[in-house]
């Protein structure tokens, strides 16, 4: 394509000069050297380049450009990827799983976000999978760089009501090493009560806001206990025993509990249910009727209490509808009417 100020060349004739317009779509109207206009074909013209505008092209590609500097401006230095932070003294594999509420106020209100911290100058190969009691489902896995944290997923109110229980498998390394550490597995079961609790959640040191930190590393009296072979850890226990049979006279035995108390209103249980329906408050009652059950009949107490009060009645005809499917083998009543009124059931555990 031409236009106006081209400098050109004749195709089939000597000379040429620049063109100053045009006579149609075909036809290019070239003013030569001695001032003449002539109109000529576009295709019998050759464009020539302005020597004094010509571009200089640099041909040795060996040398690679400089920096652009302004002034007062240094060049800008170009990072790694993925450039590892490496804090002096901080040797020791230390990883954390982390629940941060977005809500800081409410945190039931927002996005719960779930983290993985390397908290160490180990780089970590890990991989997450959710525990439904039935099968693992994988979520996340990748590499985490030392001294770092990884967004994994974020929990919803809905999701916090059937939450499942977290596994994480932990690879930890080194790209030069003496001895080799052990891949780690960790499994965290949380109660959804958790999240309606403000002391659940405090200040850390990977987070501005308040967070809920599991530490997933097993504790240092453990790692010593993995080192012990099989015969050292016997000489370990049969010493502790003969202490503890010097030590413990028939009274001085540990009392199993006579009574556990448990209440239910929903003001002991969380700290505010503000935004929460009748059915979440339900849900959440019953989630801690059925740990202290569990709790209680491991610890073989002889009976267990439950504060549900009178209201409408929802609470206790709920209990008494778990007590008669899933507890069935343990008799219940209500509780002592001059204590609690109307509004507590016991369970007997066992006889004594």
């Amino acid at each position: 394509m031409f236009k106006i100020g081209d400098k050109v060349k004749f195709l089939n004739d000597v000379g040429g000069g620049k063109i100053v317009g045009f006579q149609s779509k075909t036809i290019a109207i070239v003013e030569n050297q001695d001032g003449f206009e002539i109109p000529t074909l576009i295709n019998q013209l050759i464009k020539t380049e302005d020597a004094d505008h010509k571009p200089e092209i640099n041909r040795d590609f060996s040398k690679k450009p400089e920096p652009v500097v302004t002034k007062n401006e240094e060049p800008q230095k170009v990072m790694p990827k993925h450039e590892s932070v490496i804090i002096p003294g901080n040797d020791n594999p230390k990883f954390f799983a982390a629940f941060f509420p977005t809500n800081q106020d409410n945190p039931v209100g927002g996005e719960i976000e779930v983290y993985l911290i390397n908290d160490s100058n180990f780089s970590l190969l890990y991989h997450i999978s959710h525990y439904d009691g039935k099968e693992y489902i994988s979520i996340d896995s990748g590499e985490l760089e030392p001294n770092t944290k990884e967004f994994i997923e974020g929990l919803s109110q809905t999701d916090l009501s059937n939450l499942p229980r977290f596994c994480f498998r932990l690879m930890p390394f080194r790209k030069k090493e003496n001895t080799l550490i052990n891949p780690i597995v960790k499994t965290i079961e949380i109660q959804p009560v958790k999240f309606y609790k403000e002391k659940s959640f405090s200040k850390n040191n990977f987070f501005k806001g308040r967070a809920m930190v599991f530490d997933l590393v097993t504790n240092a009296l453990q790692e010593e206990i993995d080192k012990l072979t099989e015969k050292d850890f016997k000489k370990v226990v049969d010493s502790k025993d003969a202490q503890n049979r010097e030590k413990e006279s028939p009274k001085e035995k540990k009392k199993q509990p006579e009574l556990v108390e448990v209440d239910l209103h929903i003001e002991e249980l969380i700290d505010s249910s503000n935004g929460l329906s009748n059915h979440e408050i339900l849900q959440l009652q019953l989630e801690k009727f059925h740990s202290e059950m569990k709790q209680a009949i491991d610890n073989k107490a002889y009976r267990i209490v439950f504060i549900h009060g009178v209201g409408n009645g929802v609470l206790k005809q709920e209990i008494h509808k778990k007590l008669k499917s899933t507890y069935a083998k343990y008799f219940f009543q209500d509780a002592s009417f001059q204590e609690y009124g109307y509004g507590a059931t016991m369970v007997i555990l066992r006889r004594k």
